[in-house]
């Protein structure tokens, strides 16, 4: 859906749309928080039509849900979905992975190894969010390399569904220096044109990324209160 570029009283549409999402994604619009079209108009200095507009953008992508009567809410994902999500991305990483390693150059690898020894940096001084962050872009950049626009597309739409943001898995005791290593592992069959030892590794980093979701606040919070 594209946006009017400028709303009339000159504030720019899809300015109100980034700022939203990013208050989502950064979780300063809470899970199942209400979105009130006109505190959003004054927030944004918008009209409540654009509003109406930059909702059904996000609720395209996931992260609003629209109820008749009741308006709209921050997306809670359930860990039932985060996991359905987490299982189609495994797919679709492994297989990034796959042709990352094959396509891979010299120029590429050396940037995937400066992301990991920025991690690396991170995770010494104890900055998880951070070095979350930082994983985020090492799996953009495998994507990158890979070539594979499809894949690359529906791994945007997946990862826009919230997961990494309400399941922060990087939190859960030792899952910081396991997911270390298991990129290491990822970037260094990238690096020696091992598609096969890229793809496994791809799935196992992403099976794990899975098996944390349990051991998340959130999923034990949801599990007590249902």
């Amino acid at each position: 859906m594209t946006l009017p570029a400028m709303t009339a009283n000159g504030f720019n549409a899809e300015t109100a749309y980034q700022r939203l999402r990013e208050q989502i994604v950064a979780s300063e619009r809470m899970p199942n928080e209400r979105l009130v079209e006109v505190d959003l108009a004054n927030d944004f200095s918008v009209s409540r039509t654009v509003v109406r507009t930059v909702l059904t953008r996000l609720e395209q992508e996931g992260l609003v849900v629209r109820e008749p009567n009741r308006g709209a809410r921050v997306r809670m994902v359930t860990e039932a979905e985060a996991v359905e999500i987490l299982q189609a991305r495994c797919a679709l990483e492994t297989l990034a992975a796959f042709h990352a390693a094959l396509n891979a150059t010299p120029e590429d690898i050396e940037e995937l190894r400066k992301i990991l020894d920025e991690a690396s940096g991170l995770l010494g001084s104890g900055n998880l969010l951070s070095y979350s962050d930082c994983n985020a872009r090492l799996h953009d950049k495998i994507v990158e390399v890979s070539g594979h626009k499809t894949a690359g597309s529906l791994i945007r739409g997946l990862r826009a569904q919230l997961v990494r943001f309400q399941f922060k898995t990087i939190l859960v005791p030792g899952r910081d220096v396991h997911a270390f290593a298991e990129h290491s592992s990822v970037v260094e069959a990238i690096a020696d044109k091992d598609p096969e030892r890229a793809e496994r590794a791809m799935k196992a980093h992403m099976g794990h990324i899975t098996e944390a979701i349990a051991q998340t606040d959130l999923a034990r919070n949801q599990r007590r209160n249902p």
